[in-house]
């Protein structure tokens, strides 16, 4: 458990351009605070004692605002950046080196039983207010947009943006960890792009026809 912390801390250390210390993380990062209280938890919810382990997880959640359920499966080096409004439910796993900013759901999508939350893989960075539901996997080195609401399977070495998400391969396979998450491309909106280049093309043509006749 210790060695996970300081992989936390490092995290923090690596990502966060406004920290100086690592003392400065420890005592002011909530990120921090909640991965303490969940890896506390968490280890409670092993031997069955979840009653115990609900309890330190409301307890974190009081003092953080961020909310991870004792159930959940976490990696090292994650970074909870800022974190107010952040839910990470009962049979969600999260890997190795991933981002989460504020206000992101690793969400159910109903009273379902079993495995019923996302499957985040390594090297991901999940944007401002991010909804992730239901059972499924976002895969590593993706990046999910500010504000999109992901309902489908997310490909390795993909951006997915919008309402619902859909999703475009990254042209640069950078095995880092991407924290820009809102400049990046909207297919949809490079679709219509296309569409309108289309229409001008065939108005054009019309014309031609138009003069020639």
């Amino acid at each position: 458990m210790f060695k996970t912390f300081i992989d936390d801390l490092n995290a923090v250390m690596e990502r966060d351009p406004a920290v100086r210390t690592k003392i400065e993380a420890f005592f002011c990062y909530p990120g921090i605070h909640a991965l303490i209280f969940y890896r506390i938890s968490h280890f409670f919810y092993k031997i069955r004692l979840f009653f115990i382990a609900r309890m330190i997880s409301q307890l974190g959640r009081f003092f953080t605002g961020i909310e991870i359920h004792p159930g959940a499966i976490i990696g090292k080096g994650l970074f909870i950046d800022h974190g107010m409004g952040v839910v990470i439910g009962e049979t969600a796993e999260v890997g190795d080196n991933v981002t989460i900013y504020q206000g992101v759901t690793l969400g159910g999508t109903g009273k379902d039983t079993g495995k019923r939350h996302p499957t985040i893989y390594n090297n991901v960075t999940i944007g401002s207010g991010a909804k992730i539901l239901g059972p499924i996997t976002v895969r590593e080195n993706s990046k999910i947009g500010a504000g999109a609401v992901v309902v489908r399977c997310v490909p390795p070495n993909t951006t997915a943006v919008g309402v619902p998400a859909h999703t475009e391969q990254k042209k640069n396979r950078n095995m880092e960890v991407d924290l820009n998450h809102t400049d990046i491309p909207d297919p949809i909106l490079d679709r219509i792009h296309e569409l309108e280049e289309r229409i001008i093309d065939l108005e054009k043509v019309i014309y031609k026809q138009s003069k020639i006749s």
